[in-house]
C-alpha cells in the first residue's frame, strides 16, 4: 500500500479556493438605463425547480445597488476564451466606465428582464430576486431563474473556476458515472 502524504495546515483565507462551487459567472444588471457586468464566483444552487440560485455580491459593488433596486439580473456563463474579459470586468468599476464597450462584450436583450444577456457567453439565465432575507446581514440574494438560454453548438464548455487571488482552474472534461437519478 502506498504511503499517504501528510497534510499541512491551510490558512483559513485559502479555504474559499477549495470549496468554490461552480463556474465564474458574468452577472449583468440594468438600472436607470445603465447596463453593467461583473464577474461573480460566490454562488450556489439552492433548488432544482423552480431553479433558485443563492449569490453573494459585495455591498460596495455597483452591481449590488442595481440588483437591489431593479430586483432582476442575468447570470451569464463565459468560457475560457473570455478569461481576459472576465478579469478586466473584475478589475474595473461599472460606475466609471461601460464595461461592455471596454471589453468587447455584446449585450443582447432578455425576454423577461431588462438586464442584458452577453452574446459571447455559452449560457445565460434571466433571473428575478426571489428572497432578500439574508441581504442586509450577508449581502446574500436568492435569485429565481425565469428564462434560460444556451448555445446548442457548445457541447463541452471549458469554464473558469476561481481559486482566489488571480488563480483559476479550467473545467470542461465530462465523465459519465453510474446514477439512478436522471
Amino acid at each position: 500500500m502506498p504511503r499517504l502524504a501528510r497534510k499541512r495546515a491551510l490558512p483559513l483565507s485559502k479555504v474559499y479556493g477549495h470549496l468554490e462551487p461552480g463556474p465564474v459567472l458574468l452577472l449583468t444588471t440594468s438600472h436607470k438605463g445603465h447596463a453593467n457586468v461583473m464577474p461573480m464566483s460566490w454562488h450556489t444552487m439552492l433548488e432544482f425547480e423552480p431553479p433558485l440560485v443563492g449569490c453573494v455580491i459585495s455591498g460596495n459593488d455597483f452591481s449590488f445597488t442595481a440588483l437591489n433596486a431593479s430586483r432582476e439580473c442575468v447570470l451569464n456563463i463565459p468560457t475560457v476564451e473570455l478569461a481576459s474579459q472576465v478579469v478586466g470586468c473584475g478589475n474595473s468599476s461599472g460606475a466609471q466606465e461601460d464595461k461592455f464597450l471596454k471589453y468587447g462584450l455584446t449585450p443582447q436583450p432578455g425576454s423577461m428582464v431588462a438586464a442584458p444577456l452577453i452574446a459571447q457567453c455559452y449560457a445565460s439565465f434571466e433571473c428575478r430576486v426571489f428572497d432578500t432575507r439574508l441581504k442586509n446581514r450577508y449581502n446574500f440574494f436568492v435569485l429565481e431563474v425565469v428564462r434560460a438560454w444556451v448555445k446548442p453548438a457548445c457541447k463541452a464548455p471549458r469554464t473558469l473556476h476561481h481559486r482566489g487571488y488571480g488563480l483559476f482552474i479550467v473545467g470542461g472534461e465530462s465523465i459519465q458515472l453510474p446514477s439512478k437519478m436522471r
